[in-house]
């Protein structure tokens, strides 16, 4: 394995021979690092953490330190990350506690830009994009394909949905519907649906059209979320994606944004 002689790598942790450990980077006790993944340098992993395959950190990321949790004191708690990760310049993404489940959770094929922040017991799903200075608080789920752009904050325990994009520099206080595009001007709103990232995405016109129906009656003023969600059932073309907004609205705890 390709391990720099300033690199300082503890006996314990386990390292695939083709992996690739750079200059100045520090690897902790109870870390593993899969097949040709690559720490560039001055990269910092403390464990107990676990790295899939073909995995690429930059400089100056930080993984799997002890959360900012004030009620964190120590206990038992993992970092696990993926495949095929882009984790960019000054990430930082903290272990989890024990009131969240003791993980912190990054899927497969995620970029993570520069000085995007993943807090404690966070679960970040697969091929998601959470742009420059994004920040998650603790226990936020991020659903497959999700859009945060820069400067963005999510308040803990929220849940960004699949395929929804949220603006830049968002505070988002409730969860954002799948399939949604959410920006702000004072506060965020629901627009409409993604519609260029579910085109991309191969979604079928008729799809996105009952979403946007969707959203259009979840947007209406005349409406509460209810009221809404029955002229949904009653008015939208039926299909898996709209089922699957409904479905979000009735389990959300914090409501969503409309």
């Amino acid at each position: 394995m390709a391990i720099h002689p300033s690199a300082i790598v503890d006996p314990s942790a386990r390292i695939h021979e083709t992996a690739e450990i750079g200059p100045y980077c520090i690897v902790g006790a109870q870390v593993e690092i899969g097949e040709r993944t690559r720490l560039m340098n001055h990269v910092s992993v403390e464990g107990p953490t676990w790295i899939g395959a073909d995995n690429l950190f930059y400089p100056y990321a930080s993984i799997g330190h002890a959360s900012q949790d004030q009620k964190y004191h120590g206990e038992y708690a993992e970092t696990r990350i993926g495949s095929r990760n882009n984790i960019r310049e000054f990430v930082t993404i903290h272990r989890g506690t024990e009131g969240g489940g003791r993980v912190t959770s990054i899927g497969d094929d995620n970029l993570l830009m520069a000085y995007v922040h993943v807090a404690h017991d966070c679960c970040v799903g697969n091929g998601t994009i959470l742009s420059n200075a994004a920040t998650l608080g603790g226990h936020v789920i991020v659903e497959d394909f999700a859009r945060i752009s820069a400067y963005s904050g999510v308040h803990q325990f929220c849940r960004v949905g699949r395929h929804a994009m949220v603006g830049g520099y968002c505070v988002v206080t409730q969860d954002v519907p799948p399939f949604s595009l959410s920006s702000t001007e004072r506060e965020i709103k629901v627009y409409g649906a993604n519609k260029v990232g579910l085109e991309r995405k191969g979604y079928a016109p008729e799809v996105i059209q009952a979403l946007h129906k969707t959203f259009r009656l979840l947007g209406s003023r005349e409406l509460n979320t209810r009221q809404a969600v029955e002229r949904i059932r009653a008015e939208v073309a039926p299909c898996a994606e709209v089922d699957e907004v409904i479905g979000f609205i009735e389990s959300s705890e914090r409501g969503i944004i409309k």
